[in-house]
């Protein structure tokens, strides 16, 4: 079995910061790509960013040049560095991969449970 865990929601004011993470655990071969998506309420999930392996980056228009998208390999982990946060930021923050499990063929795709992000004065 594989684990998404996010980490680092919480409630922050506008035009703070964030830091969000999400590590993979369980019987892992490789991940491929891995992203955040977002859920306000009301709303359809959203692409917010995501990584490839190799590091290259993708970002919803919405976040370009306030949020930043990393990944550490070694640890299976990806972040998501939030500054100049807005209060249409806030949602429901999920994190997803692409993971090959040991012993098996072909990529699954899984979703972490979601962490909260509040921002408001």
């Amino acid at each position: 079995q594989v684990q998404l865990v996010e980490s680092g929601g919480g409630l922050v004011q506008p035009g703070g910061s964030l830091r969000l993470s999400c590590a993979a655990s369980g019987s892992i071969f490789s991940i491929n790509a891995m992203g955040w998506y977002r859920q306000a309420p009301g709303k359809q999930r959203e692409l917010v960013a995501t990584i490839t392996s190799g590091g290259s980056t993708t970002y919803a228009d919405s976040v370009k040049g306030r949020f930043t998208i990393s990944r550490d390999n070694a640890k299976n982990t990806v972040y998501l560095q939030m500054n100049s946060l807005k209060p249409e930021d806030t949602a429901v923050y999920y994190c997803n991969a692409d993971i090959r499990n040991l012993g098996k063929r072909g990529w699954m795709n899984y979703w972490g449970q979601g962490t909260q992000v509040t921002v408001s004065s």
